[in-house]
């Protein structure tokens, strides 16, 4: 929210994850977007001016570094709500036009102005047509009856018709036809022969009249003694209310979503009534479109809202948990200090130990779902890591289950994570195996896909290129239809209570989302299921000499060490444990619950600092923020960020400037003891001045 001069006056979480900071009251919105959108002043500027000439909802597409579409809508005399939608939102709200071989575009309405034309409407509309009136001989947009559009070939008698597609944007769909008079439109054979399906009714929804195209939309051979509600249903308001209202309220087209009662697969229409003056009274005018792509994907689209909202939710819930659980191992680390394995508490510390490290994997899966997890790509060979993988495979399937491996002969290399592409594996043979509790095969198959032409299944659109796909089959006895949805949701399983945590095929969808792939499931029920992974290729060496990063080194440590810690953590336990884990090698530790107050320690002149050991996220200034400030008079100053999301949310510009290293949480007593001993041994690091 902000004020009528785009300064913030308030803000959720979910603006905070995606700007990666904790935005305060004041800021410039300008300044927020200005990573976000290419010339952010201009655009806010822009979008401000015209929502409060049109006091309504205003929306714009962007450029930057993803196309977007920044949304702004006036709350108050002075107050406004702004909205920033990502490229895969863009992207599924433009699918439905593109689709269609006839013109189609979509217009903002608040002002009818132009965002998004398909193929056939650029060859319609006249270079320069910003505004949707401009295209009506009269300058008066009409929807649902025949007016003259002024296009690029000449005036031409056309068929408007008007598609809502979300609170901001509407779809206006063009048919042509023979020019006429409206007035004896439905007594003209080209009303019959037009190819938009169209009814006359009267205004009880008796069938009066029906077009070539409605009939076969309806599979209806005529509409004698028939009605509207004879053939639809699903309307959430009394039909005689919506055909009143359109026959003698306010004089404009009123669009509803029905379902067809007909046919055995389902069928959903948008029926446009507009009300038309015959000698004997009201008569109303129906415009039929067959919706039923526009509601699967608006399920879709609600789908992909869940499944994002979710991850969000994940994310946040496993920076939280990392944060509890780095206190509950790290005072566990601090009794085991006191403990000898001969104790007779020993056993149970450990087990706590053990079960905090279990707990740790579990967030790791849930980092992987809202794909927030570290990757470290490296070119690889699939059909190399296929081969190396065979042996574990196996293990895991045991001896009911045989894994049968085909490899194209072509090489498939691929950017990725090798430790994830594994995990990716395992978590879908694992599947195949519990989905054949009598025995069967398990296949992975390995090839080349080469697409000339973008691949549209399921919500996505895969752009044409090459790919490496990974097919992973098996024989059971496929998914049910209803849970097919539901299946890369997390904690979705249909598993016996106790044998799955539903993270499994969670944790593929984010890994292969964050990898820049693609995941898709095929499955018949009664014969078996298909999942498919699509890796972009790579063209490239494989990088043999890479390595992952290690963890932490295992090596005891020095008893006593010695140098001053700023350990700054808002995390009352988790900044108690750190400072006695430093205390107890011999650290000299100063703490602080923010940056302010790190910044005001570090204001005494005659203080020597040696580690900065800072959280990443805090109120307030955050841990790269008080950092730079701070570097600005004490250069050289070793650093180390620690945060309960992954490295990846942290800037990696920021790493490299500072000469950091990144502690993930949860982390041991050991761990964050032998990354403050590797920080200060490192005499060949010069100390540096950030730019």
């Amino acid at each position: 929210m902000t004020d009528g001069s785009g300064c913030v006056t308030w803000s959720n979480a979910a603006a905070h994850a995606f700007f990666k900071r904790e935005i305060q009251s004041g800021v410039s919105v300008a300044l927020l977007f200005e990573n976000v959108v290419i010339d952010a002043d201009s655009s806010v500027a822009r979008l401000l001016r015209r929502v409060s000439e049109a006091k309504s909802i205003c929306s714009d597409m962007i450029e930057g570094p993803d196309q977007c579409r920044l949304t702004v809508q006036r709350c108050g005399q002075d107050s406004f709500l702004w909205r920033l939608q990502d490229r895969d939102r863009v992207t599924e709200m433009n699918y439905f036009i593109k689709k269609m071989v006839v013109p189609a575009i979509i217009v903002e309405q608040s002002d009818s102005r132009l965002i998004a034309v398909n193929s056939a409407a650029q060859n319609l509309i006249p270079k320069g047509i910003q505004y949707l009136p401009d295209l009506f001989a009269t300058r008066q947009v009409k929807f649902g009856s025949v007016s003259t559009l002024l296009t690029e070939d000449g005036p031409c008698e056309m068929c408007a018709i008007n598609v809502a597609c979300d609170d901001t944007t509407m779809a206006v769909i063009f048919a042509a036809c023979p020019q006429h008079s409206t007035d004896d439109l439905t007594n003209d054979k080209s009303f019959h022969k037009m190819p938009v399906p169209l009814l006359k009714l009267a205004i009880n929804g008796d069938f009066l009249m029906a077009n070539e195209a409605a009939l076969r939309l309806l599979d209806i051979n005529s509409v004698e003694n028939l009605n509207l509600r004879d053939l639809m249903d699903g309307l959430g308001q009394s039909f005689n209310e919506w055909l009143n209202r359109s026959a003698f309220g306010v004089h404009h087209p009123s669009s509803e979503f029905l379902r067809l009662k007909r046919g055995e697969t389902e069928t959903f229409l948008q029926v446009t009534l507009s009300r038309i003056m015959e000698k004997d009274g009201p008569q109303l005018f129906a415009v039929l479109i067959d919706a039923t792509a526009l509601k699967t994907l608006e399920g879709q689209f609600v789908q992909s809202q869940k499944m994002q909202a979710i991850g969000q939710l994940a994310g946040g819930i496993a920076h939280d948990f990392n944060n509890l659980l780095t206190a509950i191992s790290g005072y566990c680390d601090l009794l085991l200090l006191r403990h000898e394995p001969t104790d007779q508490d020993f056993p149970d510390l450990i087990e706590i130990h053990e079960n905090a490290n279990r707990a740790a994997s579990l967030i790791d899966q849930l980092l992987a779902f809202s794909r927030k997890q570290t990757l470290r790509p490296q070119t690889l060979n699939l059909q190399d890591v296929m081969s190396d993988l065979t042996h574990l495979l196996n293990r895991l399937l045991g001896e009911k289950v045989v894994l049968h491996l085909r490899q194209g002969a072509i090489k498939c290399h691929v950017r990725a994570d090798k430790r994830q592409v594994e995990q990716v594996i395992m978590n879908l043979v694992v599947n195949a195996r519990d989905a054949m509790p009598s025995g069967g095969d398990v296949t992975i198959e390995t090839s080349v896909l080469r697409l000339t032409k973008p691949l549209e299944r399921d919500r996505v659109i895969v752009s044409r290129g090459e790919y490496i796909s990974v097919k992973v089959i098996d024989q059971g006895m496929g998914i049910q239809p209803d849970v097919l949805p539901k299946i890369f949701e997390p904690f979705y399983t249909t598993k016996p209570m106790g044998e799955g945590t539903g993270l499994g095929l969670s944790m593929v969808y984010g890994i292969m989302k964050q990898s820049g792939g693609y995941v898709f499931v095929d499955s018949v029920l009664g014969q078996n299921s298909c999942f498919t992974l699509l890796f972009p290729a790579h063209q490239g060496p494989v990088d043999d000499s890479y390595t992952l990063a290690a963890p932490v080194k295992k090596e005891t440590l020095p008893a006593r060490a010695e140098g001053v810690v700023l350990l700054v953590e808002d995390e009352a336990p988790v900044r108690a444990f750190a400072v006695r884990a430093l205390q107890l090698r011999g650290y000299t530790v100063l703490e602080a619950d923010g940056g302010e107050r790190a910044l005001e320690i570090l204001q005494d002149p005659d203080l020597l600092v040696d580690v900065f050991v800072t959280d990443v996220i805090m109120p307030g200034l955050d841990g790269p923020a008080w950092v730079r400030r701070a570097l600005k008079s004490r250069p050289g100053t070793k650093v180390i960020f620690m945060s309960g999301y992954a490295r990846n949310f942290l800037d990696d510009e920021a790493c490299e400037t500072y000469q950091s290293v990144f502690l993930p949480k949860p982390f041991s007593l050991t761990a964050l003891s032998q990354a403050v001993q590797e920080q200060l041994s490192d005499a060949a690091q010069l100390p540096q001045t950030l730019p």
